[in-house]
Order: C-alpha cells, then sequence, then structure tokens
C-alpha cells in the first residue's frame, strides 16, 4: 500500500511540474483579458466626455467666432446668442409657472 500511495503522489507531482506553464500561461491570459477589457470601458467613458466637451467647444468656437489667434469679444455674432438667451429665457419662464 505504501507504493501506491507514493507512486500516486509522485504522479500528481510530476504532472503539476510539468502542466505549470500552461497553467501560468492560462492565468496570464484571463488576467490581460480582464486588464483590456477594463481599459477598453475607461477608454470609452473618455471617448464620450471628449466628444460632449467638443461639441460644447464647437458650439461656443461658433458663437463667438474663436479662432486662432484669437481675436477678442469684438467678433461676436448677435443673432446666435439672441437665439440661446431666448431659449433660456423661455425654458426658465415654463418651469416657474
Amino acid at each position: 500500500m505504501q507504493s501506491k500511495s507514493s507512486g500516486s503522489t509522485l504522479l500528481i507531482v510530476l504532472v503539476i511540474v510539468f502542466t505549470f506553464p500552461i497553467w501560468i500561461g492560462i492565468a496570464g491570459g484571463l488576467f490581460g483579458i480582464v486588464a483590456g477589457v477594463f481599459g477598453a470601458v475607461i477608454g470609452v467613458i473618455a471617448g464620450v466626455f471628449g466628444a460632449i466637451f467638443g461639441v460644447i467647444g464647437g458650439i461656443f468656437g461658433w458663437i463667438f467666432d474663436w479662432s486662432w489667434p484669437f481675436n477678442g469679444f469684438f467678433h461676436w455674432k448677435i443673432f446666435p446668442i439672441l437665439i440661446i438667451v431666448l431659449i433660456v429665457v423661455l425654458v426658465s419662464r415654463s418651469r416657474r409657472i
């Protein structure tokens, strides 16, 4: 009985030793997948915020005619500003009632 028990223990140890690189590879691959998915989620969130701020910057650049070099505040487009002020006033009046 003693030799059969030590033989199976030796077999288990040999299987673990020879298959160790496979298990390390599987663990590393799973870690890489999790890290990649996490990085993709962070990238998508950053892309959405970048798009939102880009649209806001584009609107302000269109309204105030911001270009490089900066021309100052004397080149305002009055009509879009009045439209935005009118929309804000109408929305704020409808909420007070």
